[in-house]
């Protein structure tokens, strides 16, 4: 089957993903991240108050990414495209989607291995080794940022990311606890005929809906259940 011939399977993946590579969730539980008050290195106010925390924090970031490798999860859906066409939107901003070889990865919240214009959004270059320093600039002169959605900041790829759920035969949320609008809402873009699923081990709070299968599980056992789900949805007998 080409492309155009296979059902069309959306995957919203969030930190639970890249949890089992090793990498540490955004915010742990007390609300900070290697010590560090996400306010302080993940909004236009904290970049404004204090660039090199923020260079750091994601320089380290970087390295850690450097790191690890795609897990179980991430190599099995890159694997049911030989199944399906699959689309993955993330709201994680490492490359491990497609290290496991995932073609298509929406990034909602940016992509750690690029870095950004602070003064024209729309020059954006990959990063060299796995540093940006003060002083690193654009082609205009202007320090270089993450390029990395940050609290307050609009996401340029939700239309993109709620065109591929609209047009989804089945619809995935594995690893995010459903709380970061305005990506925790995609769930509600999908079409009510379609298989979903929920793949947590600390499931999170949702409205019960037709065809809704929730799956208490970590991401790489997760997958592997769901794929047992479409093989019966899609091609029973």
């Amino acid at each position: 089957m080409d492309r155009q011939e296979k059902k069309h399977l959306v995957v919203l993946t969030g930190a639970g993903v890249s949890a089992e590579s090793g990498i540490r969730t955004f915010r742990d539980d007390n609300g900070l991240w290697e010590g560090h008050d996400v306010m302080d290195v993940a909004t236009p106010q904290g970049w404004q108050k204090n660039k090199e925390l923020v260079l750091d924090f994601y320089n380290q970031r970087r390295k850690a990414c450097k790191n690890a490798q795609p897990n179980p999860a991430h190599l099995k859906l890159a694997e049911m495209e030989k199944t399906f066409a699959v689309t993955i939107i993330t709201q994680n901003v490492d490359d491990l989607h497609e290290r496991a070889g995932s073609s298509r990865v929406i990034h909602l919240h940016g992509e750690l291995f690029k870095a950004q214009s602070s003064l024209d959004p729309s020059l954006v270059y990959p990063v060299e080794g796995f540093e940006i320093n003060l002083g690193d600039t654009c082609e205009k002169g202007s320090q270089l940022r993450p390029f990395v959605v940050w609290f307050g900041e609009p996401v340029p790829m939700m239309d993109a990311a709620i065109s591929a759920v609209k047009s989804a035969d089945a619809f995935a949320v594995i690893g995010t606890s459903l709380m970061v609008y305005p990506a925790a809402g995609l769930l509600d873009e999908a079409a009510s005929e379609i298989p979903k699923f929920i793949i947590d081990p600390k499931m999170p709070s949702y409205y019960p809906a037709k065809h809704l299968i929730p799956i208490e599980e970590r991401a790489g056992k997760g997958v592997l259940i769901m794929e047992e789900h479409l093989k019966k949805w899609f091609f029973p007998g």
